[in-house]
């Protein structure tokens, strides 16, 4: 086999014109391509960072909200408590002072029905003491009768009161 130089230089300006040919409108535009999709994809890449961190910002800022407002609830609720309990012990301590004037006046109308009920009581046995002692002077009865007068008389006022 002999070596031909002019198909070698052939095939090397061949090959020459195919690589520019190729370069031009083939590589150059699918590299183009490929350059925009890889810069693409970084900046989707810095954009998802980006939200990614925005995300756990705002997590962050939630969850401290979120503490905030449980620590306000429980605060709340022990206010309410506490405001409970206080009136609670103030209803009681009403209650406590309304019964004592209650039971208070119910001694002091028991005591004055009391009174009442002895001077009515003392004026009717002073009553029936003239009452005998006017009905013995009339009769001027003997011992024995004036006893029975007596007795007759307190069963009256006994039955009576």
């Amino acid at each position: 086999m002999a070596w031909n130089w002019e198909s070698f230089v052939f095939a090397i300006i061949a090959f020459l014109a195919l690589y520019l040919l190729l370069n031009k409108y083939a590589l150059g535009p699918l590299l183009g391509v490929m350059e925009k999709r890889r810069q693409l994809v970084q900046d989707q890449m810095k954009s998802a960072e980006q939200s990614r961190a925005e995300a756990e910002k705002l997590l962050e800022e939630q969850k401290k909200a979120l503490q905030d407002t449980r620590k306000e609830a429980y605060e709340l609720i022990e206010q309410a408590k506490a405001t409970s309990v206080r009136q609670a012990d103030n209803i009681i301590q009403q209650a406590k002072e309304e019964a004592s004037r209650i039971k208070e006046e119910a001694l002091k109308d028991i005591e004055n029905e009391k009174n009442k009920a002895v001077a009515a009581l003392r004026s009717q046995v002073s009553a029936m003491s003239v009452l005998i002692a006017s009905k013995i002077i009339e009769k001027q009865l003997d011992e024995k009768s004036q006893q029975e007068l007596i007795d007759k008389y307190l069963n009256e006022v006994g039955g009576g009161v």
